[in-house]
Parts: C-alpha cells; structure tokens; sequence
C-alpha cells in the first residue's frame, strides 16, 4: 500500500452506524472530550494520562486538526446521531504501509459504557478498513486488565494473538498488554 491509498485522510469521511454519526474531530468538541479526559475511568487502560483543565484539551484536539490536514491522524470522533453529543473516538492508531495493516484504537465516555456503542464504532472501522482501503490485516492493543476492551474486540471478530509481558512504561509502570488481530480473509469469510 502507497501512502496515496491513504489520501483520502486528508479530509476524513463521515460514516454513519445505527446510533453514530462518524466524523471528523473539531475543536468545538472540546467540552464533550474534557468530561470523559479529566478523570480517571476512562484514561486507566490507556497510554495518556488526565487533561488536567479544558485548555488542554482544546490545545489537543487543536494539534489534531493540524494532524488531519497533514494526512497524518486517523481518528474519528463518536457522535451520538440523536443528541449531537460527541462520546469518544475510534479510528486507526497506526499504518504499517509495507504490509498493509493498521492498527485500531478506540476510546469511549465512560458514562456510555455498556451500551454497545464501542462494538458498534470498531465494527463500521473494520467495514471501512476492509471495503475501503486495501488493508490485509487489522490490529488492536489491549492493556491487561481491560476485560471490556477484550469484549469489544472478540465481538468484532478479532483474536487474540500474543502477550507482552511488562513491555510498556505507562504512567511510571510497567504494563502487560495483548495483541489481537483480524485479517481480511476473516473478516469476509463472516460475512
């Protein structure tokens, strides 16, 4: 894969799910992002710490308009389609152009947890990865412990691959996270 077959990040695309409305981050969404960044729920299993105040977070997702314009950041923003309310982000963390694999990552409000909306935002990724863009292999990283995470996962179809053991300096510790994997044969042989 060229990193033309990507181009078409430069302006993300809206998609839409059953309850989501997809699309690109603003920093109008600045409000919404500070309720689930500023505590500790929603960034426990994830690589970055609180926003300390809104300003960070508008500084962030300012930063992030930038990355799209380069073609360089994946991220949708999660919109609930009936309130307008944005709940979180899913997207592609990471491009492995030489052998056509992406990796997945998703972050959700934690007071929508439980609800289905994170299964619904990674299945629409997968749809999008395997229909749209000539990718062979999509993956995700979990941290141990996450055990909704590794739901989320399993009901989109992804395996389990690997561990690694204390590979990761998060936050002053060492953490443990998991590999899981979903490659195009599978995805098209579910459907």
């Amino acid at each position: 894969m060229k990193r033309s077959d990507i181009a078409i990040f430069t302006k993300i695309p809206t998609l839409k799910t059953e309850r989501l409305t997809m699309r690109a981050l603003t920093v109008a969404d600045a409000a919404d992002m500070f309720e689930y960044s500023c505590g500790t729920a929603v960034p426990k299993y994830l690589l970055w710490s609180p926003h300390k105040d809104i300003f960070v977070t508008r500084s962030h997702l300012r930063y992030l308009r930038t990355q799209y314009a380069a073609g360089e950041y994946y991220d949708w923003a999660l919109v609930l389609t009936e309130e307008n309310k944005m709940i979180g982000t899913c997207g592609f963390s990471h491009f492995d152009l030489d052998n056509d694999s992406a990796e997945v990552g998703y972050v959700l409000n934690d007071k929508y947890w439980g609800k289905g909306y994170a299964t619904e935002a990674v299945r629409r990724i997968v749809e999008f990865a395997f229909d749209c863009l000539p990718l062979n292999r999509l993956s995700l990283r979990i941290l141990d412990g996450n055990d909704a995470s590794v739901r989320v996962a399993e009901r989109c179809g992804f395996r389990r691959e690997g561990t690694h053991i204390d590979a990761l300096l998060v936050k002053g510790h060492y953490v443990t996270y998991h590999d899981y994997a979903l490659l195009r044969d599978e995805y098209i042989n579910r459907r």
